[in-house]
């Protein structure tokens, strides 16, 4: 721009001055630009007007883009709700499947429990019949041996298909074995341990 100023000639400036002041001072000229005086005033009521409708019309936008941000603002903290509601329904959809895995466990303990007791009953039960059938050996031994003292007799249990056993005579320090077939009825056996003795 500056280079331009240096090559515009001075005469030809002063020469376009000239012609600017004739037109003014023409009466013609003076009109139009009274008319164009009065057309710019116009013009910049228009403009001041419509300034102030766009200005308006600017601040309702505004508002209405306040308000779409803030529908904006809502629908995303709805939607992060959203994301926070599926994070709370997953983890709780996990301890769901770990309250079911827990039962499951439980009840597997519960019945092994259950199991345990029915061993424990059955331990208890067959304790009582060993202890019967110890009591019952101890009779059994308490009657064989006053038996054997009265009698002299020391049966046999060992062998269950025939009747067998031990005379014994103290006095006489001698042991004697008999041995029957189990055809023979009880009052035979006796009469032949007798004649034995």
């Amino acid at each position: 721009m500056a280079n331009l100023g240096k090559r515009v000639d001075i005469q030809s400036l002063l020469a376009l001055g000239d012609d600017l002041i004739g037109v003014l001072k023409s009466q013609k000229d003076g009109d139009a630009l009274m008319q164009s005086c009065e057309g710019a005033k116009m013009l910049r009521s228009f403009s001041r007007s419509d300034a102030r409708e766009i200005h308006v019309s600017s601040q309702e936008y505004q508002e209405k883009i306040s308000a779409c941000k803030e529908k904006i603002y809502k629908a995303e903290s709805e939607t992060i709700a959203d994301a926070e509601l599926d994070r709370v329904q997953k983890d709780l959809e996990e301890e769901l499947q770990n309250e079911h895995l827990l039962r499951q466990e439980l009840r597997k303990i519960s019945d092994e429990l259950d199991d345990l007791d029915r061993q424990r009953a059955s331990i208890e039960e067959r304790r009582e019949i060993i202890k019967k059938k110890k009591k019952d050996m101890l009779r059994a031994q308490d009657l064989l041996s006053m038996c054997a003292s009265v009698t002299n007799i020391i049966p046999s249990l060992d062998d269950q298909d025939k009747i067998s056993g031990y005379i014994v005579d103290k006095n006489k320090k001698k042991v004697e074995k008999f041995e029957f077939e189990q055809t023979l009825s009880p009052y035979e056996v006796c009469n032949k341990l007798w004649k034995m003795e």
